[in-house]
């Protein structure tokens, strides 16, 4: 399942000792011309940037200031050249100094995209990653009209892809250390990865990323991960409930609970409430319940109510309705959602991330089938 990551136009974190520096983007996409146009759109500095340029013979250009921060952004191409949000085809880019060359026979989905360090890699990390996007592509396929029955299996197969993709990202990481796309695999990695996983991969990298401004980030959130990694005691937190009354974690010691974040607004949240209700009224019983943590915006009371209502949430329900920036998120090392932490009687955390079918098998190894 895909989740929802705090994340738009990532900007790669930069390096203490980066120097300003021009950008220059030559594209030759066949034999395109006007009144085809290609769009550049990167985040710099906190905003959008977005630029155009009208193809000729296939050609384009775009240049500009680079910064200090190598940033993710978007290259776009629309043939009718009547703007950025018709275009259906893209390619990410890596704005840096240096010459950027983008070049296909037709398409900048199908381009080799190379000429600066950042993008060598990113090529590079993309032949490695080929079969794993395509497998989610087939798997996308055989999801859309799958029966119940068949929806066991094809879970199997996308925790199976899931399993490849991270040796992939680990594999990436150590052989590149002083790569900046190492630490930003490491920042996507860190959702399904366990600390004793993330700190010797962390502890890998380069000084001079470490000393980043990312890599100060990832290394004062490890400490959070850490205190939420398995085995670890739960980190206590107290937040209200949808009638304003104040729930503390330890008030349910003695049972397995279940924490679980999501958001009215998250739709992969929604699509595994429902796997989260079949959890809940077979195990309901059995000394087992759950707590939701929302991460709903503020002044979205209605909104998160209404899923509640709409989704049959049963179980106690706590949000202080703050986004991301929930206290009991960031406490928890919550970057993305849906994710959750099973807690036993104890108070120790035996689980982390039981989605789909995931949840039911771990439930009925605790209990017994029902």
């Amino acid at each position: 399942m895909k989740k929802i990551i705090f994340a738009a136009l990532a900007i790669l974190p930069a390096i203490a000792s980066a120097q300003t520096g021009k950008f220059t983007i030559q594209g030759k996409l066949g034999h395109i011309s006007a009144p085809a146009k290609a769009y550049l759109q990167y985040r710099k500095d906190g905003n959008i940037a977005v630029d155009s340029a009208v193809l000729q013979d296939g050609k384009f250009t775009f240049t500009g200031d680079a910064g200090t921060v190598p940033m993710s952004g978007y290259l776009l191409l629309n043939k009718k050249g009547d703007g950025m949000r018709k275009s259906r085809d893209y390619h990410s880019v890596f704005i840096e100094p240096g010459t950027i060359t983008v070049t296909s026979p037709d398409t900048l989905k199908s381009a080799v995209i190379t000429g600066t360090k950042t993008n060598k890699e990113s090529a590079e990390l993309q032949v490695a990653l080929k079969p794993v996007n395509d497998a989610y592509t087939a798997l996308e396929e055989k999801q859309k009209n799958a029966t119940d029955a068949q929806k066991e299996a094809l879970a199997k197969q996308e925790k199976a892809i899931e399993k490849q993709e991270a040796a992939i990202n680990k594999k990436f990481i150590k052989e590149h250390p002083g790569s900046y796309l190492s630490l930003s695999a490491l920042q996507s990695f860190a959702y399904s990865a366990d600390y004793t996983d993330l700190a010797p991969l962390y502890e890998g990298l380069s000084p001079e990323i470490k000393a980043s401004t990312g890599g100060k980030e990832f290394g004062e959130l490890l400490p959070k991960l850490k205190a939420v990694a398995l085995g670890a005691t739960a980190p206590e937190f107290t937040e209200t409930d949808t009638a304003g009354k104040a729930v503390a974690l330890s008030s349910f010691r003695g049972k397995y609970l279940l924490v679980d974040f999501w958001a009215s607004w998250c739709g992969p949240c929604r699509m595994e409430n429902p796997n989260v209700v079949k959890a809940y009224n077979k195990y309901k019983n059995k000394n087992f319940t759950i707590l939701g943590v929302s991460l709903d915006r503020p002044n979205a009371k209605a909104a998160w109510l209404g899923a509640i209502h709409k989704d049959g949430l049963t179980w106690t329900q706590v949000s202080d309705l703050q986004f991301w920036n929930s206290k009991a998120a960031a406490l928890y090392g919550v970057r993305a959602i849906p994710q959750n932490f099973l807690i036993d009687p104890n108070g120790k955390i035996i689980g982390k991330n039981l989605t789909g079918g995931d949840l039911e098998n771990k439930l009925e190894e605790l209990f017994g089938k029902i």
